[in-house]
């Protein structure tokens, strides 16, 4: 446990420096893993997986890395703790903090996380509510930087619904320094007070064309999210016109990168020439999960 404890509920419980920190550690433990480097830095530390929302990429990235770094994770669905049967977070979250050393927390409510960090004596980590989800982020900086070097100054366009990875790129832009262009359909803006926090890092757009014109970075992300399914005919009828394909991708710069956190539908979001195509780091992107959250995790518990 640290002295000074510290948790990783938004992009904005890391100060710049340290966001570069960490990635710049996980780069570093990514190149130890593919030379098969043993390090074990958590050893003997226990991780514990909360999760309300189903997941491929969080639980597989999370128990790995907490494998690879000598630790030990234990995974817990609403079936597999009381508080599937209503016992208060705030219990719950004193009662496990005392048993383990890191808790990861997927949920719907962004509150929940925040109240059990508030009365948890280990790091909590948001591994996706329906506000932010920044461990995607520190992977999708991590691999600009792998592929590109600095993000500071560079123009992002995020094309899709303003959902819980677009809050997260919108923190990103703010802290980081680059501009993020957000294009969405009417009614599926962002939250109006991040916009209004993150001041000239965001520029809102209507029309996908406008806001990719010489980018560096193209994201999407698939138009309904868990929870959103009853709403999937509306959705594909609102962001017609809003899918990422190569007339889209041409907009952008030459050397652009397009990015998707998965899992993704290909001809509705994103084209299959798109995500399939040479300018697409999607598979980095989701391997990185692995490598910067290890970086977290020993930010977190160092």
């Amino acid at each position: 446990m640290t002295n000074e404890l510290k948790h990783f509920l938004s992009l904005r419980d890391l100060t710049a420096d340290e966001i570069r920190n960490v990635v710049a550690r996980a780069i570093e433990l990514k190149a130890l893993q593919k030379s098969g480097t043993l390090h074990e830095s958590l050893r003997n530390k226990m991780l514990a997986l909360v999760f309300d929302k189903s997941s491929t990429r969080t639980r597989v990235s999370f128990e790995t890395g907490m494998t690879q770094l000598g630790g030990n994770s234990m995974f817990l669905s609403p079936r597999d703790t009381q508080l599937g049967r209503g016992e208060p977070i705030e219990d719950t979250a004193r009662v496990m903090s005392r048993m383990v050393d890191v808790v990861v927390i997927r949920t719907h409510s962004h509150q929940m996380v925040e109240t059990f960090a508030a009365h948890s004596q280990v790091p909590v980590i948001n591994a996706l509510t329906d506000l932010y989800h920044p461990c995607q982020l520190l992977a999708d900086i991590q691999t600009y930087i792998e592929h590109r070097g600095e993000i500071k100054g560079r123009t992002v366009a995020w094309v899709g619904d303003g959902n819980n990875v677009c809050h997260s790129w919108m923190n990103a832009a703010d802290i980081l320094g680059f501009k993020l262009n957000i294009a969405t359909p009417d009614g599926y803006q962002p939250d109006q007070d991040l916009v209004d926090k993150c001041g000239d890092s965001v520029e809102l757009f209507t029309r996908p064309d406008q806001a990719v014109v010489e980018v560096d970075i193209v994201v999407t992300d698939t138009w309904a999210s868990m929870g959103q399914e009853e709403e999937k005919k509306i959705r594909e009828q609102a962001f017609a016109g809003f899918m990422v394909d190569t007339k889209m991708m041409r907009l952008a710069k030459k050397e652009a990168l397009f990015m998707h956190c998965l899992p993704a539908y290909r001809g509705s979001e994103v084209s299959a020439e798109v995500i399939d195509g040479t300018q697409s780091v999607v598979w980095d992107e989701a391997e990185n999960r692995l490598h910067a959250q290890k970086a977290l995790l020993e930010h977190l518990l160092a």
